[in-house]
């Protein structure tokens, strides 16, 4: 029974990180019908500038809370820079373009920057310091789950909620349902599209640059190829939950982490990937809109 709940709480944490950048993946494409390949770069780049911010304030003297704070809010900002630029130089030129331009595009972007963080880093792997804390009345328990992952996990409640309330109940979530709803209709109703897609990229990227920096800091490694794999399975949770759903991202992510972690526990870690790409294939055959997502009927 133990093991069991230390394959459950393990996959809780990595379907939290999944969850954390397939937030970003269903915003994009509720908003613009775009699937955005580039953004598994852009969480590889949070960890990446959140690693380089952490190494000066070390040198400086500051202390391990300080520099988790520092670090992940330079992430966060350095992150949503590079998908508010992603988005005016790779996206919006090509909106009323075929969907396989804007596509192919994602894609040219994503292996561009792969590259460029290649040429201006290492192909190594790169030591990452543990920034966050550890909490003492957890360490009866840290044989199951530690600190981090806890940290992990109510971070991702955190985020979920807070995009929930942004998206129900301000003036910007108003303006980012109305332009999901008909782009057409909402610039017509005075709503400023082009910021709303603007904002939209640089709330996803924001996300993604933390979970970059919480799973760097957990695993303690990092290197330019990292965003691809995590974003192909954020991708894959996004589809899992109904691409478009800030809910069903984040039960996507859990239902992927689950499955990982049980298939390595019960069956053989060399299948973790057979595993999440084999649910992707089911649902989708079974339940192609997702697990909370709507079906829609096509008007003849």
């Amino acid at each position: 029974m133990e093991y069991f709940i230390e394959l459950f709480l393990g996959g809780l944490t990595r379907g939290s990180i999944y969850a954390l950048i397939a937030l970003g993946y269903t915003m994009v494409y509720g908003i613009i019908e775009l699937i955005n390949f580039a953004h598994g770069e852009i969480y590889m780049i949070g960890a990446f500038t959140a690693l380089i911010v952490a190494s000066v304030l070390t040198l400086l003297g500051f202390n391990e809370l300080s520099i988790l704070v520092i670090a992940s809010l330079c992430a966060v900002i350095w992150a949503a820079s590079y998908g508010f630029t992603i988005e005016k130089l790779a996206y919006k030129p090509l909106r009323k373009a075929p969907r396989l331009s804007a596509l192919i595009s994602a894609i040219g972007m994503s292996i561009f920057l792969q590259n460029y963080v290649l040429l201006a880093q290492t192909s190594d792997f790169l030591p990452f310091p543990a920034l966050m804390p550890e909490f003492g009345f957890l360490e009866p328990y840290a044989h199951i789950m530690s600190s981090a992952e806890v940290i992990i996990v109510l971070t991702t409640a955190l985020v979920m909620a807070a995009l929930t309330f942004l998206i129900k109940f301000t003036r910007l979530g108003k303006a980012m349902r109305a332009t999901a709803q008909d782009r057409d209709m909402a610039l017509l109703s005075g709503v400023n599209v082009n910021r709303v897609i603007s904002f939209t990229f640089i709330i996803g990227s924001a996300t993604a640059a933390i979970g970059g920096v919480l799973i760097a800091s957990h695993i303690g490694m990092i290197n330019f190829y990292i965003g691809f794999i995590a974003g192909i399975k954020a991708f894959t949770a996004a589809v899992l939950g109904g691409i478009g759903s800030v809910p069903g991202a984040v039960l996507g992510g859990m239902v992927l982490g689950w499955t990982e972690s049980f298939a390595t526990g019960y069956v053989s870690s060399d299948y973790e990937d057979v595993f999440a790409f084999t649910l992707l294939v089911l649902i989708l055959i079974f339940r192609p809109e997702g697990i909370l997502g709507r079906s829609t009927t096509q008007k003849v």
